[in-house]
């Protein structure tokens, strides 16, 4: 590669990554000025000067602790939930070579809500498990045994990625029933409410502890993804292909797919189980990129947290006065993305 082409790739990268910072910064003031009342753009951008800069601008302290510790530590976290979630999906449906592939549907997030209502409704550990860990914990004991269920029933274990589906879905009721059972013999009937409209996917809890945790398992697993992206472009043409091209299949395999659980249990840990990031937004991500992972994993990261921060800003003013979980606002716009990708995918394969 020549001296000149090098800093044409430098350039572009340099450009994408600005306009990508760029993007997530209107998000996110948009995501702090829109909500159950609308904060003028101008009172968000003192309060944010205040905060980080000092500048002393006149703001009421009221107006000030709802832009600095609610509306902006809510946007920041469905920021990385959204990129966690999508950067999750494109990981399993990579690994597995099913487009249906994603947390949700592969028992991980049930498995992380069975884990952090242990810890938070039944006691489990006696206050030296954190709730984090708990849903890191069922996480990977979700996906084991939905592995361990696909090879039991079909052969093949990862490989076998229709029987892994369904085995997920299987798991995921497994998991649900648990949860339910948890909070039913544990909790309070007002904790119980709560934990169900938390299990649907909620913000309201978000401050900046859930900003600082978020980010960093975020950001971290932007970086993971994006040291094996050449390797998941082997996983394309399957795993035999990928050992024959020198990726160690294994060790990548466990560590992409723990990395997946963490990043999952993490979110779960403090939104609840979101559907429809995970599985739809990689399959947009692939219509606008194409399928090479280092342009992917960016995409879907990005396309993640603009979708999941515009889905929190519609549950707060979709009813006037009420909050809907977010699932609820995923859910309503990624099933019918999905029927259309799928109605799209069929109309291809019979051309």
């Amino acid at each position: 590669m020549t001296t000149h082409s090098t800093a044409r790739t430098w350039l572009r990268i340099a450009l994408l990554t600005l306009g990508a910072a760029a993007v997530l910064a209107v998000t996110l003031l948009l995501g702090t000025a829109i909500g159950e009342t609308r904060i003028p753009l101008e009172m968000v951008r003192q309060v944010l000067a205040n905060q980080l800069f000092g500048a002393g601008y006149a703001v009421d302290p009221i107006d000030q602790g709802i832009v600095w510790n609610y509306r902006l530590t809510r946007a920041i976290v469905a920021m990385c939930c959204g990129t966690g979630l999508a950067l999750s999906g494109v990981i399993l449906q990579s690994l597995l070579r099913n487009a249906l592939a994603d947390p949700y549907l592969l028992g991980i997030s049930a498995g992380a809500s069975t884990g952090a209502v242990l810890v938070t409704v039944a006691g489990l550990g006696a206050g030296a498990i954190s709730m984090t860990a708990g849903a890191f914990g069922g996480a990977v004991l979700a996906f084991t045994l939905v592995a361990l269920l696909a090879h039991a029933a079909g052969g093949g274990g990862l490989h076998n990625s229709g029987q892994i589906v369904l085995a997920g879905i299987a798991g995921s009721q497994l998991f649900n029933a648990l949860t339910s059972l948890i909070i039913t013999k544990s909790g309070s009937a007002e904790q119980a409410r709560g934990i169900m409209f938390w299990l649907l996917g909620s913000l309201s809890g978000a401050r900046w502890p859930s900003v600082w945790l978020t980010l960093t398992v975020a950001v971290a697993g932007v970086l993971a993804c994006l040291w094996f992206a050449r390797a998941l472009d082997a996983f394309i043409f399957g795993t035999e292909s990928a050992a024959a091209l020198g990726v160690p299949v294994r060790r990548v395999q466990i560590v992409l797919l723990l990395t997946a659980a963490l990043v999952t249990a993490v979110m779960v840990s403090v939104a609840g189980a979101i559907g429809f990031v995970g599985l739809v937004i990689p399959h947009v991500a692939r219509l606008l990129v194409g399928v090479r992972h280092s342009r992917l994993l960016p995409a879907s990261a990005l396309l993640g947290a603009v979708f999941l921060v515009a889905a929190d800003v519609v549950s707060r003013i979709l009813i006037a006065g009420q909050v809907l979980p977010i699932g609820v606002i995923t859910s309503l716009v990624g099933a019918p993305i999905f029927a259309l990708m799928l109605l799209r995918q069929r109309q291809g394969g019979r051309s």
